[in-house]
């Protein structure tokens, strides 16, 4: 027998009783103070991060564009000013636009992620990518507490784009450059 089956029939013995699936993680209760942690997590990032009551969003989306053309996703349930909805603009096009803005799916306190899973309100991928500005909205309710509890309220078939503060990367001598991949301003607008 060759060293490559020995391995393979080790694992085979070592996982005959392991179970398809893992267990269900139960989801926890928003711990208090899971919202603020969120907003100084994600400030943590370089990002810009405000807190509003639900009456006062679309003033908030309006001065972070402070005139900028953003283009926005169906579903989004904001009116914003001058605004290119999105019908399948191309990434040349998209890259002529100064800003997106969009809902979240889910926050995560413990690393001040933001998830979008692209539903209405999120538009498609290159709409998070493209854009110089991301302005989005993330609902009080949509925090949770860490990693595990986002990923047991997403659901894995649809696209994923997880988003830790804007765009950013550092060369070899660790000088930090924005925007190189992605939006170089990520402005948050935490509700309620």
């Amino acid at each position: 027998m060759s060293a490559r089956d020995e391995v393979l029939r080790r694992v085979r013995e070592a996982t005959a009783s392991a179970t398809a699936t893992p267990p269900a993680r139960e989801s926890r209760e928003p711990r208090p103070g899971d919202v603020d942690r969120f907003a100084e997590r994600v400030a943590d990032y370089k990002a810009v991060v405000e807190r509003c009551g639900p009456d006062e969003v679309e003033a908030r989306i309006a001065a972070a564009l402070d005139g900028a053309v953003a283009v926005v996703p169906d579903g989004l349930g904001y009116a914003v000013p001058g605004s290119v909805p999105d019908d399948g603009l191309s990434a040349t096009d998209l890259d002529g636009i100064d800003a997106v803005v969009t809902l979240a799916r889910v926050g995560v306190a413990e690393t001040g992620t933001i998830v979008l899973d692209h539903g209405p309100g999120q538009g498609r991928r290159a709409l998070s990518l493209v854009p110089d500005l991301h302005v989005c909205v993330v609902r009080a309710d949509q925090v949770v507490a860490d990693v595990p509890d986002a990923v047991a309220s997403l659901d894995p078939a649809r696209p994923l784009t997880w988003i830790s503060g804007p765009s950013a990367t550092s060369d070899i001598e660790l000088d930090r450059v924005e925007g190189v991949h992605g939006p170089r301003t990520l402005h948050v607008l935490v509700v309620g």
